[in-house]
């Protein structure tokens, strides 16, 4: 037996049901005896919900209103009554079990299973396997229109059936109209055989591995673009179980869930999905914007290639249905005792020692993450209950995990470069054309109030017609002590009169939701800015530069100017040698100016495009990254001065609090010999060169 079942949400309807997120308010159903080509009752049941708004194709489309839903029945009842009721009519017809019927996919993948997963119960089994009288249709009429294509109306007008809606109440049309194709269908030119029902799983499947690591790969490979999605905008803590339930009532491969991490091996709130087939990917991607939790989740396609399993990660995930905790901030002495000791006896670790994996670097140092396999999940909440509870000195966060992540922080800690092994080649970056301006002449503008988010493109889309007359390599980003964007930008523009025009016509224009402020200004206002100043109502405050050795005007990184692209300027910034000590009397010998970038930043983009060294801050609180020993020596025997300090004087110091200044510093080295001038030996790293070199907080003491 089959049960014909239509729905309709409070929202869209027909290709778009579901894609809204609006709830169910109407179901109508009748079961269909396939042999003796019977029929039970017809039932149609309102759904209260929770928003009673009705969208205005809904209220046209369907008739119904908000005062008649207000007193139907909650969602979790009517499915109580079909189940009844379906039962009683199977009884009738002298037949015990069968399977729903719907048109096309959406009622139950996108409207039912997401809709009770939110609500927090239960679908009955039989909603798990259904039959999608489309596809049913165009395999007994081929000719017919493209599955896609089909609906209730195309199916009954190929038949030749009657196709007047008005005659019947919306949604008993819809099933009358759809009994009458199944009859057709079953009829002696046919002979039709439902046999091979559309299903839905039951609950998302771990693997050994996630689905971009494949076993026994050694090559990189690239995964079907057609059955994969990017989510962005997750909580940090979800995980692919909560993953799987924001796509409830699609399939997606076993092992198909891979978090995504950053440059520090932490989540970044993104995760790629794989699906079993690419009509499962495209109703994913109908659920950009839904909700999990208050926050909305984006939902994109995705086109990656990634890397094979290494042989400890395959060893460690060799056994299969474990339930994988991550544990973070372990202490850098920790050993596997006693993290099991931590765990206790209330959640024993899969195969002891075994079900243990500690992260390291290269050189085998510890990162102070672990991973734990479990045997089910309730020895894994017993573990997560122990969540910032503390061992040794330190408290330890515990997270769940997957395969995937398992295999992207080896893979990330495993290709740390070391600070004696600096990435190569670091190539010395070209100058551009064109330097920062200066001068009193008003020709440039101040855009202050950017969207923390706000790049080149949404700059120049900002300005409009104006981009044309902004000098080549004419945009300037400013960025905050951490080196995150301050929301502050300069562009140069050809003239002053261009200038003036583009703070009259952009000033407190929007850009996303926020209006931004235009102000016309000098290159010599902006250069002050740039080098770490500030620019106000009562005028300009010079650069906070303490050090006499890294004055502005000699202040190597404002020197030289790198063009990269945009995608890479979010990566790397600017980066220049670390400057000798110098004396008054050999101030006239500064070392001529060198900036160094890693080798993949050191290309053209475009024409006015660039990122200049803009750091707001003081000098001495810009991050370093040393430049090639051949380029060094190459600059100080041309200038006779030694640049960086001997070997032997640069000491790195690693795991220090965050709250750890100077002068505890100072006090910890008290009774050796550090570099005077003002303490100029500490230079404290920015989080782009920390992200370089994989380290916690770091200061590096010359």
């Amino acid at each position: 037996s089959l049960v014909v079942l239509f729905g309709a949400t409070a929202g869209a309807y027909g290709a778009k049901l579901g894609s809204d997120e609006r709830e169910l308010i109407l179901l109508v159903w009748q079961v269909v005896d396939l042999h003796s080509k019977k029929v039970g009752t017809l039932h149609k049941s309102l759904v209260k919900a929770d928003n009673l708004d009705l969208s205005d194709q809904c209220r046209e489309v369907s008739g119904l209103t908000p005062e008649g839903l207000s007193k139907a029945e909650p969602l979790d009842r009517v499915l109580q009554q079909f189940s009844q009721l379906v039962s009683s009519d199977l009884k009738v017809l002298g037949r015990s079990s069968y399977t729903l019927c719907s048109d096309g996919q959406l009622l139950i993948r996108q409207v039912l299973h997401p809709e009770t997963s939110k609500k927090n119960f239960l679908l009955s089994d039989c909603f798990y396997s259904f039959f999608d009288l489309r596809k049913e249709f165009h395999t007994c009429y081929p000719s017919s229109a493209a599955v896609k294509d089909q609906t209730i109306k195309t199916m009954a007008e190929y038949l030749g059936l009657g196709t007047d809606e008005a005659e019947e109440d919306f949604g008993v049309w819809q099933v009358k109209t759809m009994v009458a194709i199944i009859f057709n269908m079953l009829s002696e030119g046919c002979k039709h055989v439902f046999t091979e029902p559309e299903t839905v799983k039951y609950k998302y499947e771990t693997a050994k591995f996630a689905f971009f690591f494949p076993l026994c790969s050694s090559k990189s490979e690239t995964v079907d673009s057609e059955t994969v999605i990017r989510a962005r905008g997750l909580p940090w803590q979800s995980s692919d179980q909560d993953i799987a339930r924001f796509f409830k009532g699609l399939n997606i491969a076993k092992g198909g869930v891979a978090l995504c991490l950053n440059s520090q091996g932490r989540r970044n709130g993104e995760a790629l999905v794989r699906f079993v087939n690419s009509e499962q990917r495209d109703l994913a991607l109908e659920r950009h914007k839904h909700h999990m939790g208050s926050r909305y989740i984006e939902v994109k396609t995705a086109l990656i290639s990634l890397p094979g399993t290494s042989n400890e990660v395959a060893q460690f995930l060799s056994k299969e249905n474990q339930v994988i905790i991550r544990m973070r901030g372990l202490p850098f002495t920790a050993t596997q005792e006693d993290v099991l000791g931590f765990l206790g006896p209330e959640c024993p670790v899969t195969g002891g020692k075994e079900g243990l994996l500690f992260v390291k670097y290269p050189d085998g140092r510890p990162t102070g993450d672990a991973f734990v396999l479990f045997a089910c999940e309730e020895y894994a909440q017993n573990a997560l209950k122990k969540h910032k509870e503390i061992l040794g000195k330190r408290y330890i966060e515990l997270f769940r995990s997957t395969a995937a992540e398992v295999q992207q922080v080896l893979n990330r800690y495993m290709s740390t470069p070391l600070i004696p092994t600096l990435p190569t080649p670091i190539i010395p970056v070209m100058p551009p054309p064109y330097s920062l301006a200066a001068g009193s002449v008003r020709d440039c503008v101040r855009l202050r109030g950017l969207p923390y988010t706000a790049g080149i493109d949404d700059i120049l889309e900002f300005m409009g017609d104006a981009t044309a007359d902004i000098k080549p390599h004419g945009v300037h980003m400013v960025l905050n002590q951490q080196g995150r964007p301050s929301g502050d930008a300069f562009i140069q523009m050809k003239s002053a009169d261009k200038a003036f025009m583009v703070a009259q016509k952009c000033h407190k224009k929007m850009m996303k939701d926020r209006y931004v402020e235009v102000f016309q200004c000098s290159g010599e206002e902006m250069n002050f800015v740039l080098m770490g100043g500030t620019l106000n109502r009562s005028g300009l405050s010079p650069p906070p530069c303490k050090l006499p050795c890294l004055s502005p005007p000699a202040y190597a990184a404002f020197q030289t100017a790198a063009v990269i692209p945009a995608e890479a300027a979010a990566l790397y910034q600017p980066q220049a040698l670390l400057p000798t000590t110098r004396t008054p009397q050999a101030s006239a010998a500064a070392p001529p100016a060198v900036t160094y970038y890693p080798a993949q930043a050191a290309q053209l983009y475009m024409n006015y495009t660039a990122y200049y060294p803009s750091p707001p801050v003081s000098p001495t609180t810009v991050g370093y990254i040393a430049a090639p020993p051949g380029a060094v020596a190459a600059a100080a025997t041309a200038t006779h001065t030694p640049i960086l300090p001997q070997p032997g004087a640069l000491v790195r110091m690693q795991g220090l609090p965050y709250n750890t200044g100077m002068k505890e510093i100072l006090s910890f080295f008290q009774g050796y010999q550090y570099a005077p001038d003002d303490y100029n030996g500490l230079i404290q790293l920015s989080d782009q060169a920390r992200s370089v070199l994989q380290a916690p907080k770091e200061w590096v003491c010359l």
